[in-house]
């Protein structure tokens, strides 16, 4: 059996970063966003960094940015404040960055993929959709997961502000009722199917039934390990 020896981090050098999982969300210590699942790890510190994180690569380019080259860094560069373009929301650590074009990209939205198979459906990411976000009303506040029926688009940026900070509260915080305020703005992929469908027959009961593992996909990816344990694990904490 090979012997996780863990991983060398110039960000964290005094001590290896081993992998790890874990169903309780943490703050990563590069990108400053929660996280989900497969984690580096330090044992003897509190010090947690995404797997996209923890493994950077020097350069990376995107396909919604054909003619960007992005670079690493641990820092923002410059002195103004930097918006990552995917979710809209501070760069406050590390960051791929394109000088020419000056997108900015966490880490982890970086890596977030293309489509989302729950088994049954796909979910497409998106730069831009034609209709608005069932959460905000909005189309223009970054990238967009779609269902494949086209008939549901969810921010990355919403999926950010209503899951991770209930699951922060939840447990960083212990603020159960703060969680229940925010559990009840979660949007619910299936009650807008049911009213989409006038809530009856078939049609509706096959939507609702796709509509949790969506949700649950896509917030598993925003949170960076989007596989089938942590779609369930994404599920469970939903239902809390």
């Amino acid at each position: 059996m090979k012997i996780d020896e863990g991983i060398s981090n110039p960000f964290h050098p005094h001590h290896k970063l081993k992998l790890e999982y874990t169903e309780i969300p943490f703050n990563c210590d590069g990108c400053k966003d929660a996280g989900i699942g497969l984690k580096y790890g330090c044992r003897h510190c509190d010090f947690d960094l995404h797997k996209a994180c923890a493994k950077p690569s020097a350069t990376i380019t995107h396909p919604f940015y054909k003619n960007c080259e992005f670079q690493f860094f641990y820092n923002p560069p410059g002195q103004p404040l930097r918006i990552c373009d995917a979710c809209r929301n501070d760069v406050t650590g590390f960051v791929y960055h394109c000088r020419r074009c000056d997108f900015d990209l966490h880490p982890c939205c970086a890596n977030l993929p293309q489509v989302l198979d729950d088994g049954e459906h796909n979910l497409y990411l998106c730069l831009k959709v034609s209709s608005s976000c069932h959460q905000c009303g909005d189309k223009g506040r970054g990238w967009s997961y779609r269902s494949q029926c086209k008939s549901y688009n969810l921010h990355v940026s919403c999926v950010k502000e209503l899951l991770v900070e209930s699951w922060e509260a939840m447990y960083f915080n212990g603020d159960k009722n703060r969680v229940r305020e925010l559990q009840t703005r979660i949007p619910s992929l299936g009650r807008t199917l049911r009213n989409y469908d006038g809530g009856r027959g078939r049609k509706a009961k096959k939507y609702c039934k796709m509509a949790g593992g969506a949700v649950c996909l896509i917030v598993s990816a925003v949170l960076g390990d989007p596989t089938a344990i942590i779609g369930a694990v994404v599920a469970g904490l939903m239902s809390k």
